[in-house]
C-alpha cells in the first residue's frame, strides 16, 4: 500500500500569487514597452507572443525584476517549469528579499518533483516574510516527500499559528505525525476533521493505512467502508477491506474486493497477487493460478511463483509446478522458500537426485535447519548413499536431539553399512528417551533377529506386544520365537492371534499346526495344516519330498 504522504494531496498553489512585497525602486523606473506589449499579448490569449516580447526585452538589456516576474509567470501558464523557474531566480537574484519570487521557484521545483530544491525555496520565502502561511504548508508538504517528518511539523505549526482552522495544513501536521510514528495523535486530528468536514477522502484514506498499519482491522472496515461509501472506486479502501477480510477469513468477501481493484487498476500487482491467495485460500484453485500469473505477468516475484508452483502442484501440472519453482529460486537465490517446495516437488516426482541437490543447497542456505538436514538424508538413503545419508541425519540431530524419526534413519543408514553396533546405540538412546517408542523397539527387535539373539527379539516383540501393538508381523514373529525356545502353549496363543487378523495365514497354520502336534493334539494339528494347504496349496509340493538329513 502507498504511504500515506502520497495519500495527503494539498490545495494547489498557484504560480500567480500575491504580490507582497514592492521594491520602491520600482516605481521610478519607466515601463518597458516590451513588457506593456507582452501584457496587451497576455490579455488576448497569446501566451506564445508575450513570451516573445518579453525575451526580446531581456535580449536589449531591460533584465528587469518586473520583466524576470513576467516571464516567470507565463512560462509557468505553458507549463514550461524549469524555465520558469530559472526566472523567478534571476527575480530573486536581483530582489533577494522578494518573498514571491522564491515562493513561485519552489511551485516550479514542486511541479518537477525536485521536493528538496522546493523545500529549500520555501524556506527562502517564509524567511523573507515570516507570515506567509501558504511558504510554511508547502515547506512542510516537500519535507514529507522526503521523509522528514519532525521538521515538517515545525513547518506546520508554524502555518497554523497563522492559520489555526486551515484544514490543509490541519491534515499535513497528521501526516506528519503519522509519519513520526504518533499514531493515536494523528488519528485523532483525522478524526475531529472528520466531525466538521465527514467527506475528507484525504483523513479516511489515511485512516484505513493507519488502522493497517497497527493491525486494528475492525477500524479498517470502518474507514473502509465510509470510503466506499463516497468513492466506490478508492483502491486504499478496496485493498483495506481485503485485509479486513483476510484477517477474518472471508475469502469470498476478499475476492470480490480484489476483483473489483484489479479491475479498476489492472497493474496493480499487489491486488492480483492478493486476489490469487484469497482463491487458493478458498479452494479456487484455477482461479488462484490465473491471477498469480497475472501478477507475474506485471512484476515477477519469487512468491507469488512459490504460489503459483503450489497451486499447480495441486491442480495435478507437476512439471508447471517445478518450471515456477525453478523460476522463484532464480530471483530469490537466497530465498528458502522456492528451493523447499522444488525439493518437495522432485521428491514426489521421484527425481531424487535433483530433489537431494536441491536439499543440498538448501542446507547450505539454511545450515539450523533441521528439517532441511532431514530431507537431504531421506533423499540420500533412497539413492543408496548411506554414508552421505548418515552424515545428514546426524548433522539434523544435532540441532535437534531427540527427534525420533531421525534416530530411526540414522540407524537405519548405520545398519545398511554393517555397523550394527552404532544402530543398536541409536535405537538405545531413543528407547531411553522414551521407553514407549514402538519404532526404536521394533528396529532393535529386527536387529536382535539378524545377530541371533533369538532371546532378546522376543523380548522386544513382547514389550511392542504389551504397549498394543498387535500388528499381523509382531505376532507371528512372537509366535516363532517362543516356538524356538521351547515356550509351546505361548507360541500356540501368538499363532491363534495372528490368525484371528489372518485367518488364511499359512505360515501361522502350519506353524501352529506343528506346535499342536508338538503338544499332542494330532486331529487339530492336521486342521491346521488342512487350513493352510487351502490357503497356499503349494505347500503340497514338498509333502512327500524326502527328509533332508
Amino acid at each position: 500500500m502507498n504511504t500515506t504522504t502520497n495519500a495527503f494531496v494539498a490545495e494547489s498553489h498557484q504560480a500567480q500569487a500575491r504580490q507582497q512585497y514592492v521594491d520602491p525602486r520600482r516605481q521610478m523606473r519607466p515601463v518597458s514597452r516590451h513588457l506593456a506589449r507582452a501584457v496587451a499579448r497576455h490579455l488576448e490569449g497569446d501566451l506564445q507572443g508575450a513570451l516573445e516580447e518579453l525575451q526580446k526585452a531581456i535580449d536589449k538589456g531591460e533584465k528587469l525584476p518586473e520583466i524576470y516576474q513576467a516571464l516567470g509567470h507565463v512560462l509557468y501558464e505553458l507549463g514550461r517549469y524549469e524555465p520558469s523557474a530559472a526566472a523567478f531566480l534571476e527575480l530573486a537574484g536581483l530582489e533577494p528579499n522578494n518573498a514571491d519570487a522564491w515562493f513561485n521557484a519552489a511551485i516550479c521545483a514542486e511541479k518537477l518533483e525536485r521536493w528538496e530544491e522546493a523545500a529549500e525555496r520555501y524556506k527562502r520565502a517564509a524567511s523573507c516574510d515570516s507570515g506567509r502561511s501558504e511558504a510554511w504548508l508547502g515547506l512542510g508538504l516537500c519535507l514529507l516527500r522526503i521523509n522528514m517528518p519532525k521538521p515538517a511539523l515545525a513547518a506546520f505549526e508554524q502555518a497554523l499559528s497563522q492559520r489555526p482552522d486551515w484544514e490543509t495544513a490541519w491534515l499535513g501536521k497528521a501526516v506528519a505525525l503519522q509519519q513520526a510514528g504518533q499514531a493515536d495523535a494523528a488519528q485523532a486530528i483525522y478524526q475531529k476533521i472528520l466531525q466538521s468536514n465527514p467527506r475528507s477522502e484525504v483523513c479516511l484514506t489515511n485512516l484505513v493505512v493507519l488502522s493497517l498499519e497497527q493491525q486494528r482491522y475492525d477500524d479498517v472496515r470502518r474507514w473502509a467502508e465510509q470510503l466506499l461509501s463516497l468513492n466506490p472506486d478508492s483502491a486504499v479502501a478496496l485493498e483495506g477491506l481485503a485485509a479486513w477480510a483476510f484477517a477474518h477469513e472471508d475469502y469470498d468477501l476478499a475476492a470480490k474486493c480484489l476483483t473489483t481493484l484489479t479491475t479498476l487498476v489492472p497493474d496493480h500487482f499487489e491486488g492480483w497477487y492478493n486476489l490469487g491467495l484469497a482463491h487458493q485460500k478458498a479452494g479456487r484453485l484455477e482461479q488462484a493460478a490465473a491471477a498469480y500469473q497475472e501478477a507475474i505477468n506485471l512484476r515477477p516475484n519469487a512468491q507469488a511463483l512459490t504460489n503459483l508452483g503450489v497451486v499447480r502442484q495441486q491442480l495435478g501440472d507437476h512439471e508447471g509446478a517445478r518450471t515456477a519453482f525453478q523460476q522463484a529460486v532464480k530471483l530469490d537465490p537466497t530465498g528458502t522458500a522456492a528451493l523447499w517446495n522444488l525439493g518437495l516437488a522432485l521428491e514426489k516426482a521421484g527425481e531424487w537426485e535433483s530433489a537431494a541437490q536441491a536439499y543440498t543447497e538448501l542446507a547450505a542456505k539454511d545450515p539450523q535447519s533441521e528439517q532441511a538436514w532431514f530431507r537431504l538424508g531421506v533423499m540420500q538413503m533412497a539413492l543408496q548413499q548411506y554414508a552421505r545419508s548418515a552424515e545428514s541425519f546426524e548433522r539434523c540431530l544435532k540441532l535437534r536431539p531427540n527427534w525420533l524419526e531421525a534416530q530411526m534413519n540414522l540407524a537405519v543408514a548405520y545398519w545398511k553399512q554393517h555397523k550394527l553396533a552404532e544402530a543398536q546405540a541409536v535405537y538405545e538412546q531413543a528407547l531411553e528417551n522414551d521407553p514407549a517408542a514402538l519404532d526404536a523397539i521394533r528396529g532393535l527387535a529386527a536387529l536382535a533377529l539378524e545377530q541371533g539373539r533369538a532371546e532378546a527379539a522376543l523380548a522386544y516383540h513382547e514389550r511392542m506386544i504389551e504397549l498394543g501393538e498387535r500388528s499381523l508381523e509382531v505376532l507371528y514373529n512372537a509366535g516363532v520365537l517362543l516356538q524356538q525356545a521351547g515356550r509351546l502353549e505361548a507360541a500356540a496363543a501368538r499363532y491363534r492371534e495372528a490368525l484371528s487378523l489372518a485367518p488364511e495365514f499359512a505360515e501361522a497354520l502350519l506353524n501352529l499346526g506343528h506346535v499342536l502336534r508338538a503338544l499332542g493334539q494330532e486331529k487339530e494339528a492336521r486342521a491346521c495344516w488342512s487350513k493352510a494347504l487351502e490357503a497356499q496349496p503349494e505347500l503340497a509340493l514338498d509333502y512327500f519330498a524326502p527328509a533332508r538329513g
